[in-house]
């Protein structure tokens, strides 16, 4: 923790990141356990997207090398994922009947799944800079 990774933009993002680990394991279950066979392809994207919001998660809150390893990892499957899901599910919405976290680019969730990958990636390079000595 002590190479800045939770130190001001870094504390958000653990939080934002978070609460959407809780939001999509809530979604994800909910669908899986009651309605799976209407939409698996769909809420199986959305356990995926729960899992690699707890990874990144866990990864940004442990900091060090190898939460930076991992929370980039993440943050770039993520932003991957949401980009893919989010161009198929726009141009064959019949192959998603019911909604991921991921379909429209995160339309349903503000488009917080689009904009959170690249926040995050962004704050890990600009978190990995040294920081200059000021004597």
């Amino acid at each position: 923790m002590s190479d800045g990774l939770n130190r001001g933009l870094g504390r958000v993002l653990v939080f934002v990141y978070g609460l959407f680990a809780v939001a999509a394991t809530s979604r994800a279950s909910v669908q899986i356990i009651t309605k799976f066979a209407d939409a698996p392809v769909s809420y199986l994207l959305s356990a995926v997207a729960a899992v690699i919001y707890i990874v990144a998660t866990v990864g940004l809150v442990r900091g060090g090398a190898h939460g930076r390893r991992l929370a980039v990892a993440c943050c770039s499957v993520e932003l991957v994922g949401v980009l893919a899901v989010g161009t198929l599910s726009v141009l064959a919405p019949q192959d998603f009947p019911d909604q991921t976290v991921w379909s429209g680019f995160g339309e349903g969730y503000g488009y917080l799944p689009l904009v959170l990958p690249v926040l995050g990636l962004a704050w890990l390079r600009r978190s990995a800079r040294p920081v200059a000595d000021p004597a």
